[in-house]
């Protein structure tokens, strides 16, 4: 009988948290800054090696001088802008903007070379907004629960999350897994550099006192991303190298979205579920998304040769994708991508600690976050269908144009950081190391997870120990520690899982 008062008080209290969220997402300036993201974000994402990572690394120190609210909604917007963004090339084409784009190349370029263009592009701006507008709806309403799971975790779970992070991009991204562990283990050594967090000695300074606070990761973030990016599109000309002629009916395209409801929604699921799990991303919802597609269609689909179908999947699955990956980066500080790991950078550098914190005295923010994104979606249809006439001429600017804009930007923004040089020489050396890794094959998002999660697994398993006296105990004990226990658990078989799966196919076959 008591119960029922307390759980009618916090219900009251999250109503009243999520009025107060929506009133800040809708206040101004924070609604000018989500405009702003959004456009931003969309031409971005339609441009070619530029994409949202690069982009939101680029404008990443620009958002110092704005509130932490306003900052982290107008990275958000980017990221969702651009979500919808890189179909336009992927489309027109045939070069995604972004690599979650890739899967709408498939149908959508032969839709365009079929005389519908504006079908195409009006299918995916209609699916990635429907979409992305349930998703976000979903993620309000799932909000309570998450708040106790992530109460739930101490400073033990908190590392041993940050090392499972880590494990996970080096299976789910493509390529040998060794290499993905090797880049993964340089970013956490990067992120050693300078004073250590819980003793006054200097690590890896060689004596350059601008070496003390280590290397910004918003630097590391800007150099591996915007840098190396703006080296590999210098080999280009022009993104769009002829002309485009736009064809096809807006209206048909909308249409035909609501003409596979089945299609569409199932897209969003998958896109959301993947998009949970961290070190997957967009790249994996949406290519997942086009294949279950093409697989329970098969009987009367043309997959790859001008499906609409073949569109609504990939475009249906990229925005909740983004509402997903939110969820472990604001639960536990772990980016499922390199988009979330530039926003999980702007958390940290505006003062929000991912966590409880989050779920708790800051809520507020949290839910004002989710209700950008619910009302960013709306935005993607007015501009999008809006845009859809003039969308060729994005992807007819000159490289020679792009190109030092960025870089000089990027430098500007470094400097600014801290006023240190190093920050800016941090992001031509990172550069280059980024230009190199993905010539080898070397996974940039493990690199960049390394850093970013390399001081919060740090100052987590010291303070572990701290609380356990020594005893490593604190991470496996299945008796006082379960949540410990089962995560570690989970790291060992991630791990291990690709090495011992040959022999265990051998004892199968054998038997």
């Amino acid at each position: 009988m008591v119960v029922e008062p307390i759980v009618q008080g916090q219900v009251a209290l999250q109503v009243d948290t999520l009025i107060e969220g929506f009133e800040i997402a809708i206040s101004w300036p924070v609604i000018g800054w989500m405009t702003v993201g959004l456009l931003l974000g969309i031409v971005l994402g339609a441009l070619p090696g530029i994409g949202s990572p690069v982009g939101m690394a680029i404008v990443l120190p620009l958002t110092l001088p704005l509130d932490s609210t306003s900052a982290i909604i107008l990275l958000a917007s980017i990221y969702s802008g651009a979500m919808f963004g890189g179909s336009i090339a992927a489309i027109l084409i045939n070069a995604p903007g972004t690599e979650s784009a890739a899967a709408t190349t498939l149908d959508g370029y032969p839709m365009a070379k079929q005389g519908l263009a504006k079908n195409a592009l009006a299918i995916a701006t209609t699916a990635s907004a429907l979409n992305g507008f349930l998703a976000a709806i979903v993620l309000i309403l799932i909000s309570p629960i998450l708040i106790g799971v992530v109460l739930a975790f101490g400073s033990p779970e908190y590392f041993l999350l940050a090392i499972l992070g880590i494990s996970l991009i080096t299976i789910v991204t493509q390529g040998s897994i060794v290499k993905g562990l090797v880049a993964g283990a340089l970013g956490l050594m990067i992120s050693t550099i300078g004073t250590g967090i819980l003793s006054p000695t200097p690590r890896f300074t060689f004596g350059q006192f601008g070496l003390y606070n280590g290397i910004d990761f918003v630097a590391a973030l800007i150099g591996m991303f915007a840098f190396a990016e703006m080296m590999k599109l210098a080999a280009r000309s022009q993104i769009a190298e002829s002309d485009i002629e736009l064809a096809g009916s807006i209206k048909d395209g909308v249409m035909t979205v609501f003409k596979y409801p089945k299609t569409t929604l199932k897209a969003g699921v998958i896109g959301m579920l993947i998009g949970m799990i961290p070190g997957s991303g967009a790249t994996t919802s949406t290519f997942v998304a086009y294949a279950e597609e093409a697989r329970s269609s098969a009987k009367d689909g043309r997959f790859g040769d001008g499906d609409p179908r073949g569109v609504i999947a990939p475009e249906g699955a990229n925005n909740p994708t983004v509402s997903g990956s939110l969820v472990p980066t604001l639960s536990f500080g772990i980016p499922g991508s390199g988009s979330t790991a530039v926003l999980l950078g702007g958390l940290l550098m505006h003062g929000l600690q991912p966590g409880p914190t989050l779920f708790g005295d800051q809520l507020q923010i949290t839910y004002a976050l989710f209700i950008s994104l619910f009302l960013s979606n709306i935005l993607i249809v007015l501009v999008g269908l809006s845009v859809i006439p003039y969308a060729s001429r994005i992807t007819e600017i000159d490289t020679n144009v792009i190109i030092p804009v960025v870089v000089v930007l990027s430098f500007i923004g470094a400097f600014t950081l801290n006023r240190n040089w190093f920050d800016t020489g941090a992001v031509i050396a990172l550069g280059l190391l980024g230009y190199y890794m993905v010539k080898y094959n070397y996974s940039v998002i493990a690199f960049v997870l390394g850093i970013v999660l390399g001081p919060i697994a740090e100052e987590n398993f010291f303070r572990s120990l701290q609380i356990s006296g020594g005893d490593y105990g604190i991470f496996f004990d299945p008796i006082d520690r379960p949540l410990s226990f089962l995560l570690t658990l989970g790291i060992f078989l991630i791990l291990s899982g690709p090495f011992l799966k040959p022999y265990f196919e051998r004892i199968v076959s054998r038997a």
